[in-house]
């Protein structure tokens, strides 16, 4: 047979197990979360930034960041 780079299409693995995060992206969001939480104090409250925070507070809980400790 031919070989074929494309996913595996027996379910011999485990589908819902989640992958690594790099520590980067964990950073990144963190920073993110930061930067606009000055720029809402800079500007006010905006619905641009609002739904920016809305996005990076589902990272951080997609991360299981919590908030208290930043």
């Amino acid at each position: 047979m031919w070989l074929r780079n494309k996913r595996p299409h027996s379910k011999v693995y485990s589908v819902r197990q989640k992958g690594v995060y790099s520590w980067r992206k964990i950073e990144n969001a963190i920073k993110h979360y930061k930067k606009l939480l000055e720029r809402i104090t800079f500007e006010g409250e905006t619905l641009w930034l609002k739904d920016a925070l809305e996005k990076v507070l589902a990272k951080l809980k997609k991360y299981a960041i919590n908030l208290n400790k930043i």
